[in-house]
């Protein structure tokens, strides 16, 4: 809620671009969250080994499927913390640009110029 008070209400484009860096975080942690597993046991990372993985059999054990977290969602925040970096290196750019030819970071002010 936060990062979109920063992006609805500031007018400075620097605390703009820090707002949409927070709403990232926090889409971020909720995928991470989505993916837990709250277990009597406790949660065991997605990591295949060969000792928790197999049972006597030679077959994947209960207990491991039944305790691993989901890896989706991991994988999907890796990606998007990538993508993030890509975005935020434009913002950052287009915020020092954008100061180079008008000399404020002030959207208000900026609106206000014509050229």
């Amino acid at each position: 809620m936060f990062g979109l008070y920063c992006v609805l209400v500031k007018k400075n484009m620097i605390k703009i671009v820090i707002g949409l860096s927070l709403m990232e975080y926090a889409v971020n942690l909720f995928l991470i969250m989505l993916g837990w597993r709250t277990v009597a046991g406790g949660a065991v990372a997605p990591i295949a080994t060969g000792g928790d993985l197999l049972d006597k059999a030679g077959t994947v054990s209960q207990l491991f499927v039944s305790r691993a977290v989901d890896p989706l969602p991991q994988a999907l925040v890796l990606t998007s913390i990538v993508i993030g970096l890509g975005s935020l290196a434009l913002m950052v750019a287009i915020c020092i640009r954008t100061y180079e030819k008008y000399g404020t970071f002030d959207i208000t002010r900026i609106r206000r110029l014509k050229g």
